[in-house]
């Protein structure tokens, strides 16, 4: 979209490069002036972040083929002539096309300006409606990136150093986040090609797995095993904590292999609440015994009758 003050603005001049720079040219000069300019790398610098509005509508322009064309055909119609006449305070345009053939200087109102450019283009990217503001500028490009993270990370949070698109930045990854979640951070990603917000980075984040404990939500799993008489009798056992001391934990006698046990508070602790430890009992079968335990564990099983733990199985599968 032509803009009013394109005859006021050398865009050539502001990027450093001639009128007949090529794409590639024109990209590598404003991408040096951008990453100068940024406001990343300017904190609080108010003239460098005027600087990098300014490059990056210059660059909008003359990266488009199209605005390129207006732009370069309103500033030869101007001439280099300042934009307003003098004494008009602003309301009008003169010179735009005085001087042809050694007539008479002509002064053109706004409307006829508008007019004029709307014939030449065709009626496609002239002006703003009069008595209309512009559009907002386009927000800037969303830029994508990976991280890899350890499982202790991913619980507890952390703050990694990423290089995106040549720019080295601290991202904050959040408590809890799971394998394959994406994490927008507003703000990061390209800047505007015409001063508006710049676009959003956003990280896939790949979390490496932990040999003991699993996430589920704000919930951290864990399998406990416990000895069939530690199951059968009652215990009290300990069970692991991510990166805590260990706590005690009461297996009632009868437990099945299987059944979860809720630790309240040793899960993820975020801004989204806290979750707990599940500890899911596991009966651990011995495999080595020797010719005395084999017949204690016999005359144990002689002991308990014809009942089988699957009659139950059996009779509920046939309903």
């Amino acid at each position: 979209m032509a803009s009013n003050d394109w005859i006021d603005k050398d865009f050539y001049k502001v990027l450093g490069v001639p009128k007949d720079v090529s794409d590639k040219d024109l990209k590598n000069a404003y991408r040096k002036l951008a990453r100068q300019y940024h406001p990343d790398q300017n904190p609080g610098d108010t003239a460098a972040e005027a600087k990098f509005k300014e490059v990056s509508e210059a660059n909008a322009v003359l990266s488009d083929p199209k605005q390129r064309q207006e732009y370069d055909a309103i500033r030869a119609m101007a001439g280099g002539r300042p934009r307003f006449a003098p004494g008009t305070g602003g309301a009008g345009f003169e010179d735009v096309f005085g001087g042809f053939g050694g007539g008479p200087r002509v002064q053109y109102s706004q409307g006829d300006f508008d007019d004029l450019l709307g014939g030449l283009f065709g009626g496609q990217g002239g002006f703003a409606p009069r008595g209309g503001g512009f559009g907002a500028p386009p927000k800037g490009r969303d830029i994508a990136a990976n991280a890899s993270l350890d499982f202790r990370s991913a619980v507890q949070g952390d703050t990694l150093k990423l290089t995106v698109g040549g720019r080295s930045m601290n991202v904050r990854i959040p408590a809890g986040v799971h394998d394959g979640q994406k994490i927008k951070i507003s703000g990061r990603g390209e800047p505007s090609p015409a001063g508006g917000p710049a676009g959003d980075l956003v990280v896939t984040v790949s979390v490496r797995p932990h040999p003991v404990f699993k996430l589920d939500g704000l919930n951290l799993r864990v399998d406990v095993p416990v000895s069939f008489s530690e199951a059968a009798l009652g215990a009290t056992i300990e069970v692991p904590t991510l990166g805590g001391d260990p706590v005690k934990l009461k297996v009632p006698a009868g437990t099945p292999s299987g059944r979860v046990m809720r630790v309240k508070g040793k899960g993820v602790q975020s801004k989204k609440g806290t979750g707990d430890l599940l500890a899911a009992v596991q009966v651990a079968v011995p495999t080595h015994l020797n010719r005395e335990q084999k017949k204690h564990l016999k005359a144990f099983a002689d002991s308990l009758g014809a009942e089988s733990p699957r009659d139950d199985l059996l009779a509920k599968a046939k309903l």
